[in-house]
């Protein structure tokens, strides 16, 4: 970027010299020219003739600027430098005599994520690039170093050598993983995602991406993937057409139906299915005489759900979250759950916003906390009493009706005060429920205070949901109380909790694994097994579906169907198929269209999915974007709980079927060891040595895993891996040495 400017002697860079009245400035003047020239050798002397091989070939800056700017001949004739490739770990390859020095990742660990991973060892060219004590890049948005490396140093290491960048097709779609509906590009080659890229958009991800988001297409070529329809006769499944599939289905449900009628039929449909799939489910459901439909997999107390907002919004918008001046995380791990609001609310926190949090898991953010609260799940009502108790006390505020009784013998401490404080204060503040909060056994209860907390204290309630679509199916009417856009439905039916409970006579499953996606997953699979029928319709299959399933239906994943994703600010976010669907696999809605007719209900003749979605934005025009609820005041905030708490340890990469079997992903969740975790006061109690073999006991489930000394986990808590956490979110544990 070296420039001319009259009456200076030497070129001066443009990005660092200011500009003053009456300045003359020539860009393309035989000095300025001369002098790009000269910087650009400098940057090649060392960069090797790597083109004709590198992934970075045809979409490298350095190649643009050398076109542009360098010469065709270089009189350097010494010997160049070569540096050892580093291992960054399964996702990044790095090519560092590539390198230039340019120090784009360094920056971007230490200003964006928040994690300095990366840093420069030695000095000149002897510089490196590399990680401390050769660790490798273990952030959850490690990734955007790839795009911010101007030359092929860094690269994507699960598509290293599969395409040319002009050999691949772009296609515009929105990431499936999580309530921020990141944008994103899919980079297609022979019918297959071999890429994936963020889309700029300044409202939601900028231009940064999860490396969820970024590397679990690797997923969409699984060994699992459901490719033609299955049934099971006498006990063995066979391959089918759709038609024979098809009858098999509508033959089984309807028999159920006929004899048992449709309250013993239910349908549990994954938050990550989209909004035309979701609105057909519930609508054929409800047409054949059951209200028993619903998405919300990763809660168990449904207690309020009249009093409930019409869907979980996020109270402001995505870009807003950056301009509070304080944020109470109540059950909520945003840097792992959704790590583009845990990059915004860091971005806060930078500017100036006091980040507090009460969580049952002192959790790893990648930014300082004000002050915090870290206790049991059955101590987490009390905690948020303490500090509505004190908001009450520094306000003088009067508490509602019932309230009082409920505090009365609450012992405030320093740190509800400062949180009460903090909150009262703040212009801008917010109160963020997160997983581990709907995960909660009292959820209505903790939602209930930390909404009054909200309002004494003139903040928004804020929700970070579960998966990429929970905003969406509620609007869709995919709940058993409520029909599209929140409307009273005549035909009420049963919570997922209470479908599992009550052990339904029949099942269908849409994109669920029951058994890993589930809160309550023990009771799930043992109300699965037991059912007369049970049809699953996903783009995956494991062995564990095979036992309670008598159907199998191939459905598109994202990235082979068009449809519809409504993000947690209420953003309608509408994509395209990007490949063919594979083998015999159909998109969710066209295949629910088919289901629609076979049973003969009305108003199924939809020939694109378009016609469905403009039906349910038709319908959901006039839904207010509000989080307001009724005071309902809870029957006490103590849990009894006797010894050990388990606490639900979620591994980020292991939220969804997609992401489960996205090998990289996979080779980085491992060094995360599947474990039982306690603090040292819990293992010395309980007679446990760090590495040594121990039996968590809850149930009468039994599971046995190594034990790991965990600093971070409550005195009285035990913290499991949650698709191996007893089939419930919280409960007593005992431990003993195997």
């Amino acid at each position: 970027c070296l420039i001319d400017v009259e009456k200076v002697g030497k070129a001066l860079p443009a990005c660092a010299t200011p500009v003053t009245d009456g300045m003359k400035i020539s860009t393309r003047s035989e000095k300025a020219i001369e002098a790009q020239k000269s910087v650009m050798e400098f940057l090649l002397i060392n960069h090797p003739l790597d083109c004709p091989i590198c992934d970075q070939g045809g979409e490298c800056e350095l190649q643009d600027i050398a076109m542009g700017y360098g010469s065709d001949v270089s009189i350097y004739s010494e010997q160049k430098r070569v540096v050892e490739s580093k291992n960054f770990g399964p996702l990044i390859s790095g090519d560092m005599t590539r390198c230039i020095h340019c120090t784009r990742c360094v920056r971007f660990g230490e200003e964006v994520a928040g994690i300095k991973e990366l840093g420069s060892t030695g000095r000149g060219e002897h510089m490196e690039i590399g990680t401390y004590v050769q660790l490798s890049l273990s952030s959850e948005m490690s990734g955007n170093v790839i795009d911010l490396c101007p030359v092929g140093a860094l690269t994507a290491k699960p598509s290293r050598f599969t395409a040319r960048a002009w050999e691949m097709v772009q296609h515009k779609s929105i990431a499936p993983h999580d309530c921020m509906g990141s944008n994103i590009l899919l980079h297609t080659f022979r019918n297959q995602v071999v890429r994936v890229v963020p889309k700029e958009n300044e409202e939601i991800n900028e231009t940064w991406l999860a490396d969820r988001d970024r590397f679990s297409y690797e997923g969409l070529n699984s060994d699992e993937r459901l490719t033609v329809p299955m049934v099971k006769t006498d006990g063995q499944w066979q391959e089918v057409d759709w038609d024979t599939a098809l009858q098999k289905a509508v033959g089984g449900i309807s028999k159920l139906l006929s004899e048992q009628g449709g309250e013993q039929l239910g349908a549990i449909a994954s938050p990550n299915m989209t909004v035309e799939e979701l609105f057909l489910l519930q609508k054929m459901m409800r047409s054949v005489g059951s209200g028993n439909v619903d998405h919300r997999i990763g809660q168990i107390d449904f207690t309020d759900q009249d009093d409930e907002p019409v869907f979980p919004w996020l109270g402001q918008s995505i870009q807003d979250l950056e301009n509070n001046d304080a944020v109470l995380l109540v059950g909520c791990n945003a840097r792992h759950d959704q790590p583009i609001a845990g990059h915004r609310i860091r971005k806060a926190e930078l500017d100036g916003a006091r980040i507090m949090a009460v969580n049952p898991v002192d959790y790893d953010f990648n930014f300082p906390l004000a002050a915090k609260k870290i206790v049991s799940p059955a101590k987490l009502l009390q905690e948020l009493g303490g500090i509505l108790k004190a908001l009450a006390a520094t306000s003088n505020i009067t508490l509602p009706t019932g309230l009082v009784a409920l505090v009365i013998n609450i012992t405030i401490d320093d740190t509800h005060e400062k949180i009460a404080r903090e909150l009262n204060e703040a212009n801008n503040a917010s109160v963020i429920l997160g997983l581990d909060a709907f995960a909660h056994p009292r959820f209505a209860d903790l939602r209930a205070i930390a909404n009054q907390i909200a309002v004494l204290s003139s903040s928004k309630l804020c929700y970070l949901s579960n998966g990429s679509n929970s905003v969406g199916a509620a609007l869709s009417g995919a709940v058993p109380h409520r029909g599209p856009a929140g409307e009273t439905s005549a035909l009420k039916g049963k919570s997922v909790a209470d479908m599992f409970a009550d052990k339904l006579a029949g099942y269908i499953l849409l994109g669920v694994e029951a058994e890993l996606d589930c809160a309550a997953s023990a009771a799930a699979i043992e109300a699965l097994k037991q059912a007369q029928f049970v049809v699953s319709m996903s783009a995956f299959c494991n062995e564990q579906v095979k036992e309670y399933a008598d159907v199998l239906l191939p459905v598109a994943p994202f990235s082979e169907t068009s449809g519809t994703f409504v993000n947690a600010e209420g953003r309608w976010q509408s994509f395209e198929g990007a490949v063919a669907p594979l083998g015999e696999t159909r998109p969710g809605w066209k295949v629910l269209r088919v289901l629609g007719n076979l049973f003969e209900c009305t108003g199924f003749d939809y020939v694109t999915s378009r016609e469905i979605l403009d039906e349910v934005q038709t319908l959901t025009a006039n839904t207010p974007l509000n989080n307001d609820m009724p005071w309902r005041c809870p029957a006490s905030l103590v849990i009894d709980a006797q010894g050990f708490e388990s606490i639900i340890d979620r591994p980020i990469y292991a939220g969804d079927c997609l992401v489960r079997r996205a090998g990289s992903l996979q080779d980085v969740a491992q060094k995360h060891q599947f474990a039982i975790r306690v603090n040292r006061n819990v293992a010395t109690h309980a007679g446990l040595a760090e590495g040594e073999q121990a039996m968590a006991k809850k149930n009468n489930v039994e599971l046995t895993l190594p034990v790991v000394i965990d600093e971070r986990v409550p005195d009285d808590g035990v913290l499991v891996p949650s698709y191996l956490s007893h089939g419930s979110t919280t409960g007593e544990v005992t431990l003993s040495r195997v």
